[in-house]
Formats: C-alpha cells, sequence, structure tokens
C-alpha cells in the first residue's frame, strides 16, 4: 500500500496491514490516541516529582517545566500556574 510506504521503518512495523485506505487511517488513529495518553501520563509524572534540588540552575529547572507544560498546551491541556509552583 503506498500510504504505509510513506511512513517511517521504524514505527511502521507496528501497524495493521490493511488494504483498506480507511481501515489504516483509523487503526494509525487509535496508536496515536494510546501514545497520547502514554505521553500525558509520562510529563503528568514528571511535572508531579519535579523538585528544585540545586544540583541544576534554577534557569535549567524551570526551562524544563516550561518545555513541559508546553508539551501539555500543543496537546490541548492547560496546566495552571499554582501547580506549577509546587514544584519550587
Amino acid at each position: 500500500m503506498f500510504i504505509r510506504g510513506r511512513i517511517a521503518s521504524n514505527i511502521n512495523f507496528a501497524l495493521p496491514k490493511s488494504e483498506n485506505a480507511k481501515e489504516f487511517v483509523k487503526s494509525v488513529e487509535e496508536c496515536s490516541q494510546t501514545i497520547d495518553k502514554y505521553l500525558i501520563e509520562t510529563l503528568m509524572t514528571t511535572l508531579t516529582t519535579m523538585k528544585f534540588d540545586s544540583l541544576r540552575t534554577m534557569h535549567k529547572h524551570v526551562i524544563e517545566m516550561t518545555n513541559i507544560t508546553t508539551t501539555f498546551m500543543s496537546l490541548g491541556i492547560t496546566v495552571d500556574e499554582i501547580f506549577l509552583c509546587s514544584s519550587f
């Protein structure tokens, strides 16, 4: 199938084989939703366990938190500032 040939080989193996384009796109959407849920869980765990420990600069700590928050925003999830302040 032409669509399957355009997908990177490192994720192509995980997708089911299908000759119908609609079924193929539906299976890709389902995989994407599963990956998004895993990513959200991982980011939330990282953000809730992150504490400033003086082993790195405050700047690096804030940048890391900002990067995680930006990733949340790209997934359509908002993070309150009060939640972020609890990790200091």
